[in-house]
């Protein structure tokens, strides 16, 4: 079944399975290798990307969900002469350790910064449930605020 997307702002049109989750499509089809697979089970968060602005686990949505929607994922938070704030932040608090988990945090926490512009602590734990078994939590929580920080100074 042809199925027709957008994504990181560029059209697709791909003959799949439309059962297919997304993430195989983004990784095998696409060759955007940002997005992980992780738990296969949408508990991990490895496979974090956007969907029409929205969060969703990969691992578990089909495919025909995205079905003329626009989808984003880590390759797309960036523009081609601007860094995401959260991109930014990540490298300067150094945050990750083996990185596997890290796009999918990235792009829960783009969510997050764009739903709560100055999230404290608890909004960060109480909001973003993926997994990172390196520990990297309290790093996430400082890239987090440097992001919200970075990206409301690039506002004023």
């Amino acid at each position: 079944m042809k199925i027709e997307f957008s994504i990181n702002k560029k059209p697709v049109s791909i003959d799949v399975d439309p059962e297919m989750p997304l993430l195989w499509v983004v990784r095998d089809e696409l060759q955007l290798k940002a997005t992980k697979f992780g738990c296969g089970r949408a508990m991990c968060g490895a496979c974090t990307l956007h969907v029409d602005g929205e969060v969703y686990r990969s691992c578990s949505l089909p495919v025909q969900y995205a079905a003329g929607k626009e989808v984003t994922t880590l390759e797309g938070l960036s523009t081609e002469t601007q860094i995401h704030p959260i991109q930014q932040a990540w490298i300067e608090e150094e945050v990750p350790q083996c990185g596997y988990c890290q796009p999918g945090f990235m792009m829960a926490a783009a969510k997050l910064i764009q739903e709560i512009p100055n999230p404290s602590d608890e909004d960060i734990k109480s909001n973003i449930s993926n997994i990172c078994r390196c520990g990297t939590h309290p790093r996430i929580i400082k890239a987090i605020k440097r992001a919200a920080a970075i990206q409301q100074a690039s506002k004023i």
